[in-house]
């Protein structure tokens, strides 16, 4: 039998807590009281055995994911392998990578299964999967920084972007990170997407060799990481304003191409107190634009 993981409602009694381990999931579902407790008890029902689903392919989840094949057999860790996919030719990446955001995407799909929602999301940690039904609209918060989170704008999404999934990465949050960024937002179809999108942009705005920058193997910090011995950055000292836009730069130019392939629809990157954005149709902007959405 399944190990029963933590549900209540939160002291609000709109939002769904769900945890288990590493994985901790808020929950909040629009409708009528009947189908948002359908919906609640459906993701109830997903989240359980979810961890220990996860666990039983770990080891083949940490392993670098192949261009053209997947040797996972769960769903969940097979979306996580098919957001990874598409950088796995280019570079080394993991299905961790989109851990968080394919297990709020299976969350998300059995509450939209089981009852008729207006507007619903799975927020796992940042990453978000987002339901909206025809002619629903979704206000987001963008932050500079996860650790000590500063809103600096706001974006409005509506049903009709087709925008699913937004996640954040850098050196400052929960993950480890091979780039410097503070954080980068992204904007995609889905969560899982969106996931993988971050750390591959992230991992982009970086200054190797930089004499400022601390990093640590990621073994060290995590012996079973699936970074393994790669340096992951643990601090960055103070940078010329000229490394910061070149470093920047670097994020803007990877999520421009991830945009051209149509893998994201937006981008905000955040580093040393300055911000890129990069949108569907518009050219990367500097800092202070407030919407990632150009529609």
């Amino acid at each position: 039998m399944a190990r029963l993981p933590q549900i209540a409602l939160l002291p609000d009694g709109r939002r769904l807590h769900l945890q288990d381990g590493p994985i901790d999931l808020v929950v909040e579902a629009s409708g009528t009281m009947e189908t948002v407790q359908a919906a609640y008890q459906a993701a109830a029902r997903r989240f359980t055995g979810l961890l220990d689903e996860l666990c039983d392919e770990l080891a083949l989840l940490r392993a670098p994911a192949r261009p053209d094949s997947c040797p996972l057999t769960g769903p969940v860790a097979r979306r996580m392998h098919d957001a990874v996919a598409p950088y796995a030719a280019d570079s080394f990446i993991t299905p961790m990578a989109a851990v968080a955001g394919a297990v709020a995407e299976a969350v998300l799909a059995a509450m939209v299964a089981a009852a008729p929602l207006a507007r619903a999301y799975v927020n796992n940690g940042g990453d978000i999967a987002l339901h909206l039904a025809a002619g629903e609209r979704f206000t987001i918060g963008l932050v500079d920084r996860p650790d000590k989170p500063s809103l600096f704008g706001t974006t409005v999404l509506a049903a009709e972007d087709g925008i699913r999934g937004i996640a954040t990465s850098g050196w400052r949050g929960r993950s480890f990170s091979l780039g410097i960024a503070d954080a980068v937002t992204i904007l995609a179809a889905s969560a899982a997407d969106a996931d993988a999108a971050a750390t591959v942009v992230a991992n982009a705005i970086d200054l190797p060799g930089h004499p400022a920058i601390e990093r640590v193997p990621a073994r060290e910090l995590q012996p079973d990481s699936d970074l393994g011995d790669r340096p992951v950055t643990r601090g960055v000292g103070p940078l010329h304003p000229a490394e910061i836009h070149g470093a920047l730069e670097a994020g803007a130019a990877m999520a421009d191409t991830l945009i051209a392939r149509g893998l994201i629809r937006a981008a905000a990157l955040h580093l040393a107190g300055e911000t890129r954005t990069v949108a569907l149709g518009s050219p990367p902007t500097p800092s202070q634009a407030k919407s990632l959405i150009h529609a």
